[in-house]
Parts: C-alpha cells; sequence; structure tokens
C-alpha cells in the first residue's frame, strides 16, 4: 500500500519542506502508518501463505467465462453442477500446545509428528447438495478399509459412501480409485438428479476438480469421454483452488473440524475412563487398526456437518460473486 502511495504521487519524494527536509520513511513513520493507518499489529504466523499465480485474475476469469458458456449451452441445473475435492486426513490430528514448566526450551507434543493417514473425496452440488464421501484407505487388500462393525459404518455405506483401499502402499487417490468414485458415486448421482428433474439421460453435466496430475492425464479424460460422455469436466486453474474451488473455499474446513473434535472426543473418553479405572499408566491408542475403525464415527460425524444447504450455497454464492468482479473489473 505504500508502494502504491509513492507509485501515485511520486513528487512526494523530491518536495522539499519547510526546513529543507524531504519525504523519509522513518521507522518512526511506518510504525505509525502500520498501526494506525491499517490497524495492523505484529502476529506470530499461524499457516503457510497461499501461493497464487500471479495472473490469478485472469485465469480465473477465464475459467469462469468457461463455466458459464457450458452451463448456457447445456442448459445444466445447479443440481447437475458439481464440485469434488479430495483432502488428507490424519489419524492422530493433535495440536501444537501443551502444558509445559514455564521456561522449558524444549517441549515435545504427543502426535506432533503423526504421518499416518487417509484420503476422503468431498462432493457438494450447486443446489446445497452434498455428495457421499469416498474414503481411501492404505493398503491392497479389503482388510485396510474400517471393519464392517466399526461405529457408523453402516450408516455411511446406506448413504451412498465409500470406504476401500487404495490398492497400493499409499493413501493417494489414483485412476482406479477415480474410476471408482466416477461409476458409484458421480454418474449414479447425476442420472439420480436427472430422473427426478426429468430431464433425459443424454443431458450435460459439470463436474469441477483441481488439475491434479491424475485428473488432466490424458488416461483419465479418455476414459471419461468413453465411459461418462454427458460429464463435462471443469478445471479449477492451478493454485486458485482457495478462491475458485467451493470445497476447499468453505467445506473442508468446517468437515477437517468436526473429525478433529471427533477424534478428541475418543481421546478424552478412553483417558477418563483409564482414570475411573485407577490405572497406574494411563495411555493414549495409536494403533492402525483401531484408529481406522474409529474414523468411521469422525466421517459419519462430519458427513451431517456438510449436510448443510445453506453453508453449501454460501459458498458456491460467493465464489460466482468473485468470478462476475473479475470479468467485471
Amino acid at each position: 500500500m505504500l508502494a502504491t502511495l509513492l507509485t501515485e504521487a511520486p513528487e512526494i519524494l523530491t518536495k522539499k519542506f519547510a526546513d529543507g527536509s524531504t519525504f523519509r520513511a522513518s521507522d518512526s513513520f511506518i510504525k505509525k502508518w502500520l498501526h494506525i493507518g491499517l490497524q495492523w499489529s505484529r502476529r506470530k504466523g499461524t499457516q503457510a501463505a497461499q501461493k497464487k499465480p500471479i495472473d490469478w485474475e485472469d485465469q480465473c476469469e477465464r475459467s469462469f467465462l468457461r463455466k458459464a458458456y457450458a452451463i448456457k449451452e447445456e442448459d445444466i441445473p445447479s443440481a447437475l453442477d458439481v464440485n469434488s475435492d479430495q483432502t488428507q486426513v490424519v489419524y492422530a490430528p493433535g495440536d501444537k500446545m501443551t502444558w509445559a514448566p514455564t521456561g522449558s526450551k524444549q517441549v515435545a507434543v504427543i502426535g506432533s509428528d503423526e504421518k499416518r493417514a487417509f484420503t476422503v473425496m468431498v462432493s457438494v452440488a450447486s443446489d446445497g447438495t452434498r455428495l457421499p464421501l469416498q474414503a481411501i484407505y492404505a493398503g491392497k487388500t479389503s482388510r485396510s478399509r474400517p471393519s464392517s462393525n466399526a461405529t457408523n459404518h453402516d450408516d455411511l455405506i446406506n448413504e451412498g459412501c465409500l470406504l476401500q483401499e487404495s490398492g497400493t502402499t499409499t493413501y493417494w487417490a489414483n485412476h482406479s480409485t477415480m474410476h471408482d468414485f466416477v461409476n458409484q458415486i458421480l454418474a449414479p448421482y447425476f442420472n439420480q438428479q436427472k430422473t427426478r428433474l426429468g430431464l433425459p439421460a443424454t443431458q450435460k453435466s459439470l463436474w469441477s476438480i483441481d488439475v491434479w496430475s491424475v485428473h488432466r492425464s490424458q488416461e483419465f479424460r479418455i476414459w471419461m469421454k468413453v465411459n461418462h460422455p454427458t460429464i463435462i469436466l471443469d478445471y479449477v486453474p492451478g493454485g486458485c483452488t482457495s478462491v475458485a474451488q467451493p470445497c476447499d473455499v468453505g467445506i473442508q474446513h468446517p468437515f477437517k473440524l468436526s473429525i478433529k473434535r471427533s477424534y478428541h472426543e475418543d481421546i478424552v473418553t478412553e483417558v477418563m475412563e483409564q482414570l475411573s479405572a485407577k490405572t497406574d499408566l494411563v495411555t493414549i491408542e495409536s494403533r492402525l487398526p483401531v484408529l481406522r475403525d474409529r474414523s468411521t464415527r469422525w466421517l459419519w460425524n462430519a458427513f451431517q456437518t456438510i449436510n448443510n444447504e445453506e453453508l453449501v450455497k454460501k459458498v458456491i454464492n460467493f465464489i460466482w460473486r468473485t468470478f462476475v468482479v473479475l470479468t467485471l473489473v
């Protein structure tokens, strides 16, 4: 902002005042300008700054125009406009804060080095509907999934959610899991909505996803064109998910916050039971099979949290207003 001021009024740099001095951005001037003019204060960073491309406005504008064109030309209703986003869920989402003796130079925090996780695909439609979840667990067999008697397992399955192994040693999505998502969740949802709205099977629908390598690979695009020709792929510009992807802008945060709260509920219950039993040594469960089975309750609670039509519509409307402003500027 200071740079903008000096650019718009460069004469301030050469103007001489009554005492013969010229303008100088002294430390005291900068401090007053920050505290009084901008009402800023020195704060500790809590997260890495989102890195957007230099031309992110232009990219988002072009993306908006492509999306608007597809919706208009294909008469795509809001129920057939879906955004999906994958997110990592850590099994033990601990906090970086704890209690320790005052003046401690080294403070150990349990769970701060937890790397084990699974992937969840979250999807919402522009009419406020949230689609079933896809949860992907590391492993090559069905034993890598939560057991069928895990809490809320059947509730998730009855809602159409997909709990599956990745087929690899990682928990990341891949071509196989993407095919499963489209075949078992996305396409059935679109077909159901077409029937509900009285639309023909040939009606086009729009699916917005990010430009992850698997999503934009020729292999996946050809597979989609051959097997699901009525689904139009709409890619969110790279580095712009924080401003152009509904799930990333306003859905993932309450979803993951709910999961973290559910995990903490398990920990509190576990510790209280041990204290009530007067156990000599209180321990926190860290075995993967146990945490994996607990994850179904976390997912069910989070699934209910984002089952909020007003929340989804609010996020969608915010992004569309942003696009419109970028187009008009």
